[in-house]
């Protein structure tokens, strides 16, 4: 039914059940699973960077660095599973590069983790997770994660 699979990874606690999920459906479709890295321009291009010599460089750089540590990580427990991978860090706004890559590598099915949160919190600040399922013209999937608040 899929022949690529999707899994964005934000680094948080909570993708731990979407891991398994995608790793899972992946194994059970017999498809490659892609695993995607944001990094979120948002967050490097607003900060002051006082104590970095190159003001947004030293953020952006552990940023991506982080990411890309998240998404071996993840690569290699699929691999270990069996699974073909393919690996991607990109910088961006989350959610619209989420969408883009699905489209430009043809996924099948995005597998979505999200925290449970109280709905005071999601009215707030909303979430990535939502912004994909409400935009996306392909098939997501969430899994939700209890969190501690």
């Amino acid at each position: 039914m899929y022949d690529r699979l999707l899994l964005p990874t934000d680094m948080s606690a909570g993708i731990d059940d979407a891991i398994d999920h995608a790793i899972d459906a992946a194994k059970r479709y017999d498809a490659e699973l892609h695993v995607l890295y944001v990094v979120d321009t948002d967050a490097y291009s607003s900060y002051p960077g006082d104590e970095y010599v190159h003001e947004f460089e030293g953020l952006e750089s552990a940023l991506e660095q982080a990411g890309t540590d998240a998404v071996e990580a993840i690569v290699e427990e699929a691999e270990a599973a069996g699974l073909e991978t393919t690996e991607i860090v990109r910088h961006g706004v989350p959610h619209e590069e989420i969408l883009r890559y699905g489209d430009e590598a043809d996924i099948g099915l995005t597998v979505v983790g999200s925290k449970n949160r109280s709905g005071e919190y999601r009215r707030l600040l909303g979430s990535v997770a939502e912004r994909v399922v409400n935009l996306s013209e392909r098939p997501v999937t969430v899994v939700k994660s209890p969190v501690d608040e």
